[in-house]
């Protein structure tokens, strides 16, 4: 595997570059080191295709096995696209040994340029527990380039491609998780069935339930798990309660400001960000996804299913009933308020409630619209 480093990086690995020219370009990869919060972070693109692999707060221990270091951040990231774990390993066997030399060309610079400037933009997602960063990885990936005369692609899609030219077979596979997620509204039967990668983080896993039930993400939401034992009937109050009587064990929350309040009812609370479904399923089988604390939309989540051999690297909805209410329609009251008077066409308010709701983002479940909607937020983010 060749790995063609600026001067900078040379410097710091204390590397003399050698002439050596990769004949295939699937195996060859561009290299920078820049900093991003202060932390030493390298940005490597694929020569053949523009995929991205970061790398954040390398240390001195990291530069000195770097050749270890570089084929792991790829072997990872490649991994958590759902690429079928033997064909990585073939990936990274047939890439041979690491060799380094100086970057090729001002082309190769450009693209490689191009694409420390989309990693800047997302210097937030960025985690400080690993130097494997696997999520930032592909959503710099997903970034639109021009594709000489065939208009614009992603290097996500490429990299898809070259591997399914490589190996000449499909290349997803991984384990994945059936969902049932209920939408708690009395008098009413809304629910999604849907088939979700196990290693989806709980960010990526709120988008889909956003698309599932026809959300516009206006506001903050959090999520609950359960575990095995019941909870006392007085916590039928606290936003954890679960009609079926479970403790809560964990709150994982989206805003951090929510650590700024006293939590008072004892559950661990824990930042979503990077957190992956597969560090709580299947373990636990029952969670909650509360949305809008205003209107207080309570999902309720079982697991149904474990899949092991899922042959997609994104979420689908396979089945589902019923509308969601429009955002910000007054909780269950107001949603009934609604109904009602949208279902009259005599009523003096029919018209301008009918508009305000296909503003708002109501309309007819429809299972394809749903599955284009989570098809396109993972070809445009992850």
């Amino acid at each position: 595997m060749l790995i063609q480093c600026t001067k900078k990086l040379l410097d710091v690995l204390e590397r003399k570059p050698v002439t050596y020219e990769e004949e295939n370009l699937l195996f060859s990869w561009h290299a920078n080191l820049i900093t991003l919060n202060r932390r030493k972070t390298m940005v490597l693109v694929n020569d053949k295709n523009r995929y991205v692999v970061v790398l954040y707060g390398l240390k001195a221990k990291d530069f000195r096995r770097f050749d270890e270091v570089i084929l792991n951040a790829i072997r990872l990231v490649l991994l958590d696209e759902c690429i079928d774990e033997e064909i990585v390993e073939e990936y990274i066997r047939q890439a041979g040994k690491v060799v380094y030399g100086k970057t090729k060309n001002s082309i190769y610079v450009g693209k490689m340029n191009a694409a420390c400037n989309v990693v800047y933009l997302y210097e937030d997602l960025l985690l400080d527990n690993t130097v494997y960063q696997t999520f930032v990885s592909k959503v710099a990936s997903r970034y639109w380039v021009g594709k000489q005369e065939e208009g614009y692609t992603s290097p996500s899609k490429e990299m898809f491609k070259d591997l399914e030219d490589f190996v000449g077979r499909p290349i997803f596979k991984c384990r994945a998780v059936e969902l049932k997620v209920t939408l708690e509204i009395e008098n009413h039967n809304i629910w999604r069935r849907l088939v979700v990668p196990i290693n989806t983080t709980f960010t990526q896993l709120h988008k889909v339930l956003q698309a599932a039930f026809g959300w516009q993400d206006y506001h903050l939401h959090e999520f609950f798990i359960y575990g095995n034992e019941r909870q006392d009937v007085s916590f039928i109050n606290h936003p954890s309660y679960s009609k079926d009587g479970y403790k809560a064990i964990v709150n994982l929350v989206s805003d951090e400001e929510a650590f700024d309040y006293p939590n008072e009812s004892g559950i661990e609370m824990i930042f979503e960000k990077g957190i992956k479904l597969s560090e709580y399923i299947p373990q636990y089988k029952r969670l909650m996804y509360v949305y809008d604390f205003g209107d207080n939309w309570q999902h309720y989540i079982e697991v149904q299913k474990i899949i092991d051999n899922y042959d997609k690297n994104y979420a689908v909805c396979i089945d589902g009933e019923g509308n969601a209410p429009p955002e910000d329609v007054g909780g269950e009251y107001g949603y009934d308020e609604f109904l009602e008077i949208i279902s009259d066409k005599n009523n003096p308010e029919y018209e301008n409630m009918m508009a305000w709701g296909e503003n708002q983002g109501y309309k007819e479940f429809d299972i394809e619209e749903v599955n284009k909607k989570i098809s396109s937020f993972y070809e445009l983010s992850c």
